[in-house]
């Protein structure tokens, strides 16, 4: 159901929920998923960081970039795709990633990893197909990415935020959430309905 503005309660983040999850850059624990180190060169004018290069990751060559500005304690996602990988950066303020291996067969398969990014950690997540992602601004924060497919309705998928198999510690009570995320399907309909991603191959 869409959230009412005037009438649903203001979200609540837990300041303290980012030290219960790993801070980017760090070990990836899903098969595929690639957390980059960014290297920032500054001086007194300010800065430079190279953000992206082909070869830093398997897979074909990104083909769209997106900008997504958000409220703190929106919640955005879950989401997977069978045929797109995304490459996440945090431009502003600091977001939680979600990350769960929806991928029947994979090594990794049910896992599920929160990362936080900010706009000074330099990283950037790199997400294979049929992983299925998200991310909590814990602040007012700016997320911009890459994607190597242009967008394809037929291939955008959800999977329920609160989804109890994922057992994401988001940390925000009453999160602000589109009216598609809020009526998501879990993981357990998904497969009923034979909506998960495609087996995982080596």
């Amino acid at each position: 159901m869409l959230r009412d503005m005037d009438t649903a309660p203001s979200p609540t983040v837990d300041p303290a929920v980012r030290e219960r999850h790993d801070l980017a850059p760090c070990e990836p624990r899903i098969e595929g998923v690639v957390i980059r180190a960014l290297t920032r060169h500054g001086d007194a004018r300010g800065g430079f960081t190279e953000t992206y290069r082909q070869e830093w990751f398997d897979g074909p060559a990104m083909l769209q970039g997106n900008r997504s500005d958000s409220a703190a304690g929106t919640i955005r996602g879950l989401h997977f795709h069978r045929k797109q990988a995304d490459y996440w950066l945090c431009l502003k303020g600091t977001l939680l990633a979600c990350l769960f291996d929806a991928r029947p067969g994979s090594p990794t398969e049910g896992v599920t990893q929160g990362v936080v990014l900010t706009d000074a950690t330099n990283a950037g997540i790199y997400i294979p197909p049929g992983v299925a992602h998200g991310f909590a601004a814990l602040e007012d924060a700016t997320l911009t990415y890459l994607v190597d497919n242009y967008y394809d309705g037929g291939d955008e998928f959800g999977v329920r935020w609160d989804d109890p198999e994922v057992a994401m510690d988001w940390g925000i009570v009453d999160p602000i959430l589109s009216g598609r995320d809020a009526e998501c399907e879990t993981l357990a309909q998904l497969r009923e309905a034979g909506s998960m991603p495609a087996p995982w191959t080596a």
